[in-house]
């Protein structure tokens, strides 16, 4: 059985960044949920983009993709789109990129 949990595969997404902005989409708040099976060799992540049109959506989709496939014992990967809710980055992303975007709560 393959040790591979939620946190790893979040480190491993975490240097994927959104081209147009350079901040990785860990941070930005756009991974909402990693899933594995029983077995931990099948991993799905729900996400979103910053807008549904986001011209470097289908980069950013095939990076994340590329990624959990390559994890050690991975066998399966998938990566569904969750738009509602839309993201939001007051309430979706970390403090350190809040504070990068000039957002104040």
């Amino acid at each position: 059985m393959s040790t591979l949990d939620a946190e790893t595969v979040k480190r491993a997404l975490a240097p994927i960044t959104d081209p147009e902005i350079g901040i990785s989409i860990v941070e930005l708040g756009l991974v909402r949920r990693i899933e594995l099976s029983e077995d931990r060799t099948s991993v799905t992540v729900t996400m979103t983009l910053t807008t549904p049109f986001c011209p470097e959506g289908p980069q950013i989709v095939a990076a994340v993709e590329h990624t959990l496939r390559t994890l050690p014992g991975v066998a399966s990967a998938s990566v569904l789109m969750e738009w509602d809710p839309p993201w939001d980055p007051r309430t979706d992303a970390s403090d350190e990129v809040k504070a990068e975007l000039g957002i104040w709560e």
